[in-house]
């Protein structure tokens, strides 16, 4: 019964079999024993809350805070007992509090309730009854047969039966799902792809076995039974058949497809998982800080309980004739009566928790994060694009990051691929100016510097290569060198998944490739920009990739069309590092050509100009370029139905078809014949090598995690300041076994604590790092600690998350930030701090998984160094500043308690209880979190060392937290004792000549409270606006009037009038106003005091910065800082300098005497 309740509230879903078997159309076996199986709807439900859980889900969620629940407790212990105060002064603000957060979420849940019935209610057609029905989203069901139109969005996931193509196949682009804008083509299996009419498709019988939903995009496993003539038809299915839902239809003018998945159990649907809760280090320190204050609460109540019980000791006090107990109060409980006492006391002190801090900080973030998106210095003009803040709650942590773990391709460099050079059969070429030239004297050849290809018979003609004499060479030699080229061209435009978006072949094959017509005729779309670049060299070479269908691929070579059958393609995978196909040439033969990075193309290969080869490419590698290896082997007819009877039958496999694929691919994929190598060049975006340095000067040290192979990633890090050349080079690379790693690392420590050398830079393989990381960590760690820049080089994605996870929780616990802009750098994103995603060519899946989404990796330095600075102080502040006026607020009333015999007697109005945090002293701060600006955003940017001031969570650091923690008491102290002993011998203060009572008293307190804690904050604040003035004096007013009005009226509705013309008649005394202004400028003179010492003696690097930088700066550019001893004599050479145009003197050419004398000060206070 438990099970059956547990599983109607969802929470243990019913028990799944591993894969799903549908019927097209729902046509189920008319045999009774069949019970189909149970499907969800196609709705999508990104929404959080009903109408009907709302409520209960809210409060749930808002009660599990520390804060809110200690607050609940106080609100039902004042319902329960007799408390000083009224359960009005904390049910109040937490009313507050949980309806401002309930709106809020309710406001956002409904946003996503519109957008769901949108979707949800989008119109669709569906084939049901032999014709085409029309009905929305929602009413699909699996096994339903879908139809979609061009540039239609698929509404469920559809496994394709068939097009307006004869072939069956379409084109889509999932740019919704992973952000890669290039076309992708998906086939359907041959004996659907005829099934072109409604008609048609209605006497199809077939069923679909696939896997249950699961969340990889990439992945599908099924296959298609089709029942003809009596007989089934198995064919296999894999992602090339699956069209996702959220993929938009291109270039074809509609499809039919089955659903196969509907609703939350698509794969869209499946990867709306919540990203893990980051919370920032100033979040941790503010939950520290809540629970010291809640043992200062704690311990205020018992010593007060103490207190009373020590007092009442004697009879006189503990039953005076005016307040004699009841019969009741004489025989209770003592313990009861503690307990009760020290509950009144918990109540009477509770408000040095500030609840409201929470939703103030919560308010702060939220609006403080639109700032970033608003910043046009973070605006990408080119690409129009602008930075996203998908996480609010970690701007402060952008102030706080001491490493930065980067990708290389596409983060660093610009991810846009220029063919450069390449090395075929041993003999290395560069192209130059659209033509291919050899580089250095070639095999027989009597003379250097010669281009081979020119020399060649049938490629002489052309005008893109150079021309010189022939080699000396004989027939067979050139014969055999002829096939190698034409095969090498061949490869890279064959074994490729580059598509075409719109082909206009007339006119090419009438002669010569004429390179002017590759943008106007063809557009080659690839999810690789490096495939797209080596298919359009080879056109500019005179090999053309014309086109593909499922079963062909058309090459233009020299204007001679030739069609190749495609029998296989060998998708690529991470674990392989290479991709595959098998072709049939025109004449019949069959070929299987191979492409790769060279460590997994190398070792498959017998034959070809290996070792020349891989001197090429580590050449290659030297001058930055990104290698891929081509190599090819001839099938005979034997092996070639061996190697299509396992593909088919691991192809169709349903249980373990990852692994049986792997195998059959290793079986393939050998005794290859080296064609040669390519090298593409992706340059360094711009001002990395700036932001890089920046980063280093800031403190922040800078780890590359890159997939690339070792001299590549060598020769960028060094191009882009990563490493430079005076630093010391340390290599942990090509370990083979746990001992050579440790012996290696070893070593190396050595050489750290021996070479005296500033800085050290580490190079890491991934084959070495896995040796390290699996036995080594403490010595890879204290290495790493050693060095000022890491590279890490043949990282797989989870390597790279690893790598930061070793940092994150080595002992010192750093703040880590992560670079990417690839699918494969998510992992990384996710696992550290602070996640950045870079909106690059490789997809936008890194930008969606980020935290924050820049444009570019230059945009990264004024993130952190201004936009992360500011958020850090602002928050800081924010936080301390709560703790601060909290104490101010209830110090004062448990001092009073000494003055009325621990009676639990409150000090202030219920109503001053109730708004002080919520109305009185609550929009400056706020204001403050959003606004302020404590230096120059140029001077943030320009100086980075100033990021390391705020460094380690320094703001929040106990000596800060105690400071303002003691400031708060201070200040209460003066509240308290000034107004104590300004008014205790004066018994005609008021104008009516009455004495000071009870509530005047503490009304005095307060107001002097309200008026520091206000102008405190006034102080703090170094940027002032309009906005700023308007709270920070308006508050003050507003308290005043509120005062005024709130006291100068009878209230029908209150039970007692306690505060009625007590405020008026406080102000009607000169004295009260005396004593006012005395105890405010009192406790801010302290403090300024303080401020102006600290400043003069120990000024801090961002003091001096406040302090020179707009009487010092010559220009944006120049801002000099000078030390306080010089101020006067750098003054006066300033005003001297300012008498001419800085461009005039800053120059080794000044003429005049005036001149010169104009530059040497200027040079004198550059170097200062």
């Amino acid at each position: 019964m438990w099970c059956w309740i547990r599983r109607q509230l969802g929470f243990d879903p019913p028990h799944q079999s591993d894969s799903r078997t549908i019927y097209i159309a729902n046509r189920f076996p008319q045999s009774g024993l069949y019970t189909p199986q149970k499907f969800i709807d196609n709705r999508i439900i990104s929404s959080k809350y009903t109408v009907w859980n709302f409520v209960p889900k809210t409060l749930f969620e808002q009660f599990r805070r520390v804060a809110n629940f200690y607050f609940l407790i106080i609100f039902l212990v004042q319902l329960m007992i007799d408390t000083p105060t009224s359960p009005i002064t904390s049910g109040l603000p937490l009313f507050f509090v949980i309806t401002v957060t309930a709106i809020k979420q309710g406001y956002e849940d409904w946003l996503r309730h519109n957008s769901d019935n949108e979707v949800n209610g989008a119109p669709v057609y569906v084939v049901r009854s032999g014709g085409l029905v029309k009905t929305r989203s929602k009413n699909i069901r699996v096994g339903d047969i879908v139809r979609v139109a061009k540039d239609e969005i698929f509404p469920a996931d559809l496994v394709l039966l068939s097009s307006d193509r004869l072939d069956g196949s379409c084109h889509i682009t999932t740019a919704s799902l992973d952000g890669e804008t290039n076309l992708k083509t998906h086939v359907a299996v041959p004996e659907t792809a005829v099934l072109q009419t409604v008609a048609n498709l209605d006497t199809l019988e077939a069923v679909i076995e696939c896997h249950q939903p699961e969340a990889d995009l990439y992945r599908f496993m099924g296959r298609m039974i089709i029942t003809q003539r009596m007989e089934e038809i198995v064919r296999p299915l894999g992602p090339e058949s699956l069209l996702l839902r959220g993929a938009r239809l291109k270039n074809t003018k509609e499809i039919f497809g089955v659903a196969v998945y509907t609703g939350m159990e698509t794969k869209m649907a499946l990867n709306y998982k919540s990203k893990s809760q980051k919370r920032s280090a100033v979040e941790k320190s503010m939950n520290t800080f809540l629970i010291i204050y809640l043992i200062i609460l704690i311990a205020e109540a018992i010593i007060s309980t103490i207190l009373k019980y020590t007092w009442q000791a004697e009879e006189k006090w503990d039953e005076p004739w005016y307040n004699q107990k009841t019969e009741h109060q004489r025989n209770s409980s003592k313990i009861l009566r503690f307990i009760s006492d020290f509950l009144a006391f918990l109540v009477l002190y509770n408000f040095i928790i500030p609840i409201s801090l929470y939703v103030t900080v919560e308010m702060q973030k939220f609006l403080g994060s639109f700032f970033i998106g608003w910043d046009l210095d973070l605006y990408h003009e080119e690409s129009d694009q602008k930075a996203q803040v998908n996480t609010s709650d970690l701007n402060e942590e952008l102030g706080q990051v001491e490493y930065v773990f980067t990708d290389k391709t596409g983060t660093l460099t610009e991810n846009e691929m220029q063919f450069r050079e390449c090395s075929i059969n041993g003999i290395k070429y560069q192209e130059i100016n659209g033509r291919l030239v050899s580089e250095g004297p070639s095999p027989d050849s009597s003379e250097g510097n010669l281009s081979y290809l020119s020399s060649l018979p049938h490629l002489n003609n052309l005008s893109h290569f150079t021309t010189s004499s022939s080699f000396g060479s004989s027939p067979e030699n050139e014969t055999e060198l002829i096939k190698k080229h034409d095969l090498f061209f061949k490869a890279v435009s064959l074994c490729h998944t580059v598509q075409i978006s719109s082909v206009q072949t007339d006119g090419i094959g009438d002669g010569p490739w004429q390179s002017n017509l590759a943008p106007s005729q063809l557009e080659y779309y690839a999810s690789s920009p490096d495939e797209k670049a080596l298919v359009e060299a080879a056109a500019r070479i005179g090999v053309v990739f014309i086109g593909s269908s499922e079963e062909t691929v058309e090459v233009k070579t020299l204007g001679k069309l030739e069609r190749y059958k495609l029998l296989h393609v060998l998708e690529f995978d991470s674990d392989r590092r290479r991709m595959s196909v098998i072709v049939q040439a025109p004449s019949g033969e069959k070929f299987l050509f191979a492409k790769g990075a060279e460590s997994s193309i190398l070792p498959k290969c017998i034959g070809g100009e290996i070792e020349k080869t891989r001197i090429h490419v580590d050449e290659f590698a030297l001058k930055g370029l990104r290698t891929l290896c081509m190599a090819y082997r001839q099938l005979t007819s034997k092996e070639y139905e061996e190697i299509d009877r396992r593909l088919f039958e691991a192809r169709t496999a349903l249980q373990q078809r990852e692994e049986k694929l792997a195998h059959v691919f290793q079986f393939i994929e050998k005794d290859l014949i080296l064609l040669g190598a390519t090298a593409v060049e992706d340059r360094l975006q711009d001002k990395v090598r700036e932001t890089i340095e920046a980063l280093r000067m800031a403190g922040i040290k800078v780890w590359v995690l890159t997939g690339d192979k070792h001299e590549t990633a060598v020769s960028v890090s060094l191009s882009c300041g990563h490493f430079h050349r005076t630093m010391n080079i340390l290599e942990l690379t090509n370990q083979k076994s746990d001992s050579d790693c440790a012996e290696q690392l070893r070593q190396l420590a050595r050489r750290i604590k021996e070479d005296h050398v500033i800085q050290h830079g580490l190079v890491v393989d991934g084959t070495s790092l896995s040796l390290a990381l699996r036995e080594h960590e403490k010595l890879f760690m204290d290495v790493c600690r050693n060095c000022s820049a890491v590279l890490c080089c043949r990282m797989a994605p989870l390597q790279k998350a690893k790598v930061i996870r070793l940092i994150k929780v080595s002992p010192e616990k750093p703040i880590t930030l992560a670079v990417g802009d690839g699918a494969n750098d998510v992992s990384m994103i996710q696992e550290a701090h602070v996640g950045i995603g870079i909106m690059g060519k490789e997809g936008r899946q890194a930008a969606r998984n980020s935290d924050y989404a820049i444009a570019r990796f230059k945009f990264l330095s004024k993130l952190l160094f201004v936009h992360g600075h500011f958020y850090y102080i602002r928050i800081a502040t924010l936080v301390q500043y709560f703790f601060y006026k909290n104490v101010c607020f209830i110090t004062p009333q448990f001092l009073y308690q000494f003055y009325c015999l621990f009676s639990q007697q409150t000090l202030y109005d219920s109503v001053y209880l109730t708004l002080y945090n919520i109305c009185f002293t609550s929009l400056p701060i706020l204001t403050y979190s959003l606004l302020e600006q404590h230096i120059d955003p140029h001077v943030l940017q320009n100086k980075p060392t100033l990021y390391r001031d705020i460094s380690k969570n320094r703001q929040l650091s106990i000596k800060t937290f105690l400071y303002w923690t003691i400031l708060g008491f201070s200040h209460a102290f003066i509240f308290f004792f000034g107004s104590y002993f300004l008014m205790e011998k004066d018994i005609s203060l008021l104008g009516n000549g009455q004495m000071f009572g009870n509530w005047t008293f503490g009304t005095l307190v307060f107001t002097v409270m309200v008026i520091t804690v206000t102008v405190k904050m006034a102080l703090e604040t170094h940027f002032w606006t309009w906005v700023n003035h308007l709270v920070t004096w308006g508050s003050i007013i507003f308290y005043f009037v509120f005062s005024l009005f709130y006291g100068g009226i009878l209230w029908p509705f209150l039970s007692s009038q306690n505060m009625y013309f007590v405020f008026i008649q406080l102000l009607s005394s000169g004295s009260a106003w005396f004593a006012i202004i005395l105890m405010v400028v009192t406790c801010l003179f302290l403090d300024i005091v303080k401020k102006v010492f600290d400043r003069l003696l120990h000024p801090t690097n961002t003091e001096k910065a406040q302090m020179y930088s707009n009487t010092v700066a010559l220009s944006d550019e120049f801002i000099a800082l000078q030390p306080l001893s010089r101020a006067r004599n750098q003054l006066s050479k300033i005003s001297l300098l300012k008498q001419i145009q800085v461009s005039s003197a800053w120059t080794p050419c000044a003429v005049s005497q005036k001149e010169k004398q104009c530059a040497h000060l200027l040079e004198e206070c550059w170097n200062e």
